[in-house]
């Protein structure tokens, strides 16, 4: 039996008179992983703050366990100090400082320089810094919203498995479904100020909620009908017997009224947005881009290499995602596309055609105090043209979750995820000829991510994406370009997971495969016949082996986790301690690929 945590009993929190949550009834035990879901504006922060104890609750009961910590990892985090280093900054909350070493687990594990000044770290890295302070100090219940953002691949990953191996309870809001889906083991859904609980995580919650949702629909065509006949009835009898069927009308009429409210707010709750499909009007062209041994590199006297020896033809109909570690060269990749930088050598020839709209991470396109339908309609006016109509811009704005009567508030009132909503809006309001958004998911809450989906799904041009949300990868985009921070650039066929079965296999490959086009038509996997297929003697070969190798690399984990917990070897030997660090992560990365493709080639066998 679980450890229990904290619970609230018959629980409710309102604002101003409005009642937010209502009849909350929660039990969080220990080793619960939880995912808290819900529409923007249900409520998620509002309970988040009620656990943390920063809001109180009006009516209920309360309780946990004595001295109950609580570390919240929200968007809304302070660091102490710009002019410390990140290093003092995390020490801000250790207690036990003999336990320092653990900051230098932390940083490399999320590419931090613990000796940098707080001052001179970009929004991204000021977040990661937020998150080692929330995951390095004990605590019973850790609440995180939005850990993922900022962070690459490697990083979500290992961040993952960090979580797995937690004793205390987690409670997390995440846009990333894939990051759920990977280490929840229940839910909870806010759903018209009400909580539903689902014990069997992330992975069943589109099943569950669907469920859920049409047993409410038949509930409700029942409750219709029976109503409909009481009020029936009952109007039929009031000449004839008025007083006493007078008081039975009253109490149908209060049935229908009744009836008729929770319809409308079921009717709020399912209502999908319908968004028109997003045309590009050039020309029908094939071919929009070409590299030919193309090479673009930093610092002249030391070749940091982002481009090397690169062939790729981009064609109009390429849905590409970008992946790579971060500071491989995706966002320069972008820059040298839409000719804000210049290759070293090699050539890229663009099709004159070819017009980008471009997603910016760093919104350098919103300011502050512009007021926010004037980075729909710079002119002024409150009309916009949109895919050849005219549109009044607040009803543009509804489609993307704006309030239209705060169309005339600043830009620099807006939240982050608020803010990427707004821009989002801009760059697909008259999309190109192609279409690069870099990381355009941050910060976005699950029904706007549906809606961007939902609109680049049907867009026809050409789009390249850098996003390290999994799910979106594997939804939008038909090819992968794999940045290795070394100047190579592997080429996928496929989303996401089409890429890690086959990252192995084509990084190991004896040709070491390019893009370049020739050896790319002959060598080029094609995923949709590789899963036909039954498995060849290769593949077999991986399959038998690949039990050996796991048992091999666990034994190696525990090898180096044994290093590890030495009390003084952080003090004695720093240098082996970080190496075996760097070691134990890139195992456990390596652990979680070979299990996945040893299950995806026993699902082929």
């Amino acid at each position: 039996m679980k450890q229990l945590l904290f619970s609230l009993k018959d629980g409710s929190v309102s604002y101003h008179k409005k009642e937010i949550l209502k009849e909350l009834d929660i039990n969080i035990h220990r080793k619960d992983f939880i995912a808290l879901v819900g529409k923007n504006g249900a409520g998620k922060s509002t309970l988040m703050n009620v656990i943390s104890g920063q809001h109180d609750i009006d009516a209920g009961e309360k309780w946990s366990i004595d001295n109950f910590a609580v570390n919240y990892f929200n968007q809304n985090f302070v660091l102490n100090d710009d002019n410390n280093t990140v290093e003092q900054e995390i020490l801000s909350v250790i207690k036990n400082q003999d336990n320092n070493y653990e900051i230098d687990i932390f940083c490399n594990n999320l590419s931090i320089d613990k000796n940098s000044l707080i001052k001179h770290l970009s929004g991204g890295q000021k977040r990661r810094v937020g998150l080692i302070k929330n995951l390095i100090k004990p605590s019973d219940l850790l609440l995180l919203d939005e850990p993922t953002n900022h962070l690459d691949l490697d990083t979500i990953v290992w961040l993952e498995n960090y979580l797995k191996k937690l004793d205390c309870a987690i409670l997390c809001v995440s846009h990333d479904r894939q990051f759920l889906k990977n280490f929840t083991n229940k839910i909870l859904w806010i759903d018209r100020s009400k909580i539903k609980i689902n014990y069997k995580g992330y992975s069943d919650f589109d099943n569950w909620s669907e469920t859920l949702l049409s047993q409410e629909e038949r509930e409700l065509q029942n409750r219709k009908q029976f109503v409909n006949l009481e009020v029936n009835w009952a109007n039929k009898g009031v000449k004839a017997r008025v007083k006493r069927n007078t008081r039975r009308l009253e109490q149908a009429k209060d049935l229908k009224e009744n009836l008729d409210k929770d319809i409308s707010e079921f009717k709020k709750a399912t209502k999908k947005i319908e968004i028109n499909q997003i045309y590009e009007n050039s020309k029908n062209f094939k071919n929009v881009a070409e590299f030919h041994n193309a090479e673009f590199y930093y610092e002249e006297n030391n070749k940091n290499f982002i481009l090397k020896n690169f062939n790729l033809k981009i064609s109009k109909k390429d849905r590409i995602g970008l992946l790579g570690g971060n500071g491989s060269g995706k966002t320069t990749f972008l820059k040298i596309l839409l000719n804000e930088l210049n290759l070293k050598s090699g050539t890229l020839k663009l099709r004159k055609e070819l017009e980008f709209s471009y997603f910016d991470q760093l919104r350098n396109d919103l300011k502050d105090n512009l007021p926010i339908k004037k980075v729909l309609v710079p002119s002024g006016g409150d009309y916009l043209k949109t895919q050849g109509k005219e549109r009044h811009v607040c009803s543009y704005l509804k489609d993307f979750h704006f309030d239209p009567s705060k169309a005339n508030d600043p830009v620099g009132s807006l939240s982050g995820g608020m803010k990427n909503r707004l821009l989002l809006s801009k760059v697909l309001s008259n999309p190109k000829s192609g279409l690069i958004l870099d990381e355009p998911t941050n910060d976005l809450d699950i029904d706007t991510l549906d809606l961007v989906e939902s609109i680049l799904s049907n867009y026809n041009g050409t789009l390249v994406v850098v996003s390290h949300n999994r799910d979106f990868l594997d939804k939008l985009v038909n090819k992968i370009l794999f940045f290795k921070g070394n100047g190579d650039v592997l080429l996928f066929n496929g989303g996401y997971h089409d890429f890690l079965k086959n990252k192995d296999l084509l990084e190991n490959d004896t040709n070491n495969y390019s893009q370049n086009e020739n050896k790319s038509e002959k060598k080029n996997i094609n995923l949709k016949n590789l899963h036909k297929k039954k498995l060849t003697f290769k593949l077999q070969y991986e399959l038998n082996n690949l039990p050996k190798q796991i048992d091999l690399l666990k034994e190696e984990i525990v090898h180096f986790e044994k290093i590890i917990e030495a009390p003084d070897l952080y003090k004695k030997d720093y240098e082996l301690f970080i190496s075996t660090t760097k070691k134990l992560g890139s195992l456990q990365i390596e652990l979680e690929n070979k299990e996945q493709r040893w299950l995806e080639l026993m699902e082929l066998n």
